[in-house]
């Protein structure tokens, strides 16, 4: 089934929809960098560079030929700063589709299901996009695309749900023109009920990664000048350790006072917690051996593969690990759309 990926990043949800069943015929970033990475990983794969509100129709039809009218799936995830927790303490910042940026790439998207009427689309965002504050944008996406004959199904997914290592609430709209997608099922659940397993968590995919030998890598040096602090914070917690409220005989920081990653410490039994799209030293999650983690294991806490490769600087690599969905989900979500168009293909016949 043929796929065109929108807001391509590096790939993450293009890795799971090809376990899928899905080919992607075509991506699109306005990202050079993120061009350079499809390169090196899938350079078979035409490539449409830049902003989606400045390309046209025929852009992509030139890139896609004669298959332009044969697309089964449109995916992608329209940057999300505008529907974002943190845009809600940016008051400089216009939120949802009053940002710019927010409607251009929502429009595009939309645009892009008018253009070539997919079999079906994917639609990922952060958890914001489902918040109240955020209905008319989520109903704006709906209703346009009801609107041009696709059955809409949306909710919220934890990628921990799905044998990801990593607590990651991600929104998805899902849609398709012969009838209603339904959700994956929770394969995973974190107290293992119901017949699924235990989430899956950091100590168990970085073990192999976690040697002795590479434990004091300078060069991933994290905490800046709390880093004496973050050596304290037990595995699994964060700065609210030195907190009155929480009992510290010698409180260093107020209750909510800072971001909640701030010196925020994985516990190998434990899933991640997000992995955020900016590498810093302050704000983690951080390896419970008190630094940065490596780009290694970012991958695995997102579920690339070790051979994946990443163009770019140490900072950028991270950007883009940090940004995409993470394959084993985008999988679980592929599934669902191909057995719900599979299905409708096969009745029609």
């Amino acid at each position: 089934m043929r796929s065109i990926s929108l807001f391509s990043g590096c790939g993450g949800l293009d890795v799971g929809l090809h376990e899928a069943g899905f080919k992607t015929v075509l991506a699109s970033d306005s990202e050079p960098l993120c061009e350079e990475t499809w390169r090196v990983n899938s350079p078979e794969v035409p490539f449409l560079c830049g902003r989606i509100g400045t390309l046209s129709r025929a852009d992509f039809q030139a890139k896609l030929g004669k298959i332009s009218e044969k697309i089964d799936l449109i995916a992608g995830g329209p940057p999300c700063p505008p529907f974002s927790k943190s845009r809600f303490y940016r008051k400089d910042k216009p939120r949802a589709l009053d940002d710019p940026n927010g409607w251009e790439t929502v429009d595009g998207y939309l645009k892009m299901l008018d253009w070539f009427r997919p079999r079906a689309f994917i639609l990922e965002n952060v958890k914001g996009l489902a918040y109240k504050v955020h209905s008319e944008a989520l109903e704006t996406i709906i209703r346009r695309a009801e609107a041009i004959g696709y059955k809409v199904t949306t909710g919220v997914l934890n990628a921990a749900d799905f044998g990801v290592p990593q607590i990651r609430e991600r929104c998805f709209v899902l849609g398709s023109l012969e009838g209603q997608i339904k959700l994956p099922e929770p394969t995973h659940d974190k107290e293992a009920r119901d017949g699924k397993l235990p989430w899956v968590t950091s100590g168990q995919v970085l073990k192999d990664l976690d040697t002795e030998a590479n434990a004091c890598d300078r060069g991933h040096f994290a905490g800046g000048k709390h880093h004496d602090l973050l050596c304290q914070v037990p595995p699994g917690d964060n700065y609210l350790y030195f907190t009155e409220k929480r009992g510290h005989p010698e409180p260093k920081f107020q209750w909510r006072g800072r971001y909640w990653s701030f010196l925020l410490k994985l516990s190998p039994e434990l899933p991640s917690w997000t992995i955020q799209a900016r590498r810093s030293n302050n704000m983690g999650p951080f390896h419970w051996r008190n630094r940065i983690l490596r780009i290694a294991e970012i991958k695995r806490l997102q579920t690339f593969p070790d051979e994946f490769q990443l163009a770019g600087t140490i900072e950028q690599q991270w950007r883009q690990i940090g940004n995409a969905v993470p394959p084993k989900l985008a999988a679980a979500i592929g599934r669902s759309v191909s057995e719900a168009i599979g299905k409708n293909l096969c009745e029609a016949a």
